[in-house]
């Protein structure tokens, strides 16, 4: 016969070992901030015992981060290219990548007086545009498309000495917001943040004006978490994570 006592000895050092919390460190694309910050409350809510650490930034510093084996144990870059050449290198857990979206480019604006619904490219030759904000094309990808939008647009030439290079996407947005530049070539996802969607305007450049934005990621070959960042990649490429992600106005891949 076991004894009451043991029976909770017992459960203390066995029962919740299935309860173990583990934490998942992701390296995220910037212009994710506000999706993905939704997408981990809601996954918390799903897998109360994952913890989801989120680090937003450009994808070509990551890129190079993760070359030194940085510790994360999920990348999802604005550029599928960056995780494919992980994967290349023998850096993921699995020989694939997975696609999870597709971006998309906007000029936004906080000036009233500047009716960018309504001239479109032409926003970028008003007199009232002075300083126009991007990201740094060296390593963000939407920095790589806004520069193509522009020669498409046949406005580089006029923009070039007007360009003010944020670290990354949220950067460049930031500086727009803040009035440090007039207009801004942003992701549509951070238009339709709150934070811009309530304080500006935007016009959605065609896609064909730059090249495809196929934005995808992997997990990690070193993490410890596999178990938990497999979980996570699949709530955001599941029903949820595209739920918001159109929401956040990102095209999305056939599930």
């Amino acid at each position: 016969m076991i004894r009451a006592g043991w029976v909770v000895l017992l459960c203390l050092g066995g029962c919740g070992a299935g309860l173990r919390a583990a934490d998942i460190a992701v390296a995220a694309a910037a212009d994710l901030k506000f999706a993905l910050d939704e997408l981990v409350a809601e996954f918390r809510t799903h897998e109360p015992t994952y913890r989801v650490r989120v680090t937003y930034g450009s994808s070509g510093n990551f890129f190079a981060q993760l070359h030194n084996r940085a510790p994360f144990d999920l990348f999802l870059s604005a550029d599928i290219d960056y995780p494919r050449r992980l994967v290349d290198a023998g850096h993921a857990l699995e020989d694939r990548v997975f696609l999870y979206a597709v971006g998309r480019l906007v000029l936004w604006t906080s000036q009233a007086s500047l009716d960018v619904e309504q001239l479109g490219s032409r926003s970028l030759l008003a007199p009232s545009v002075r300083r126009i904000a991007i990201a740094n094309p060296r390593h963000a990808p939407y920095g790589v498309a806004a520069v193509a939008a522009l020669k498409s647009l046949d406005a580089f030439e006029t923009a070039e000495p007007k360009l003010v290079y944020g670290e990354n996407i949220a950067q460049a947005a930031h500086f727009v917001q803040s009035g440090a530049a007039d207009l801004g070539v942003l992701a549509l996802s951070l238009a339709l943040a709150p934070p811009l969607r309530e304080a500006g305007r935007y016009w959605e450049i065609p896609m064909e004006a730059y090249p495809r934005m196929e934005q995808g990621g992997i997990v990690l070959k070193w993490t410890k978490e596999a178990v938990a960042a497999r979980a996570f990649r699949d709530f955001v490429l599941g029903a949820p994570g595209r739920a918001v992600l159109d929401r956040y106005g990102f095209l999305l891949p056939d599930p």
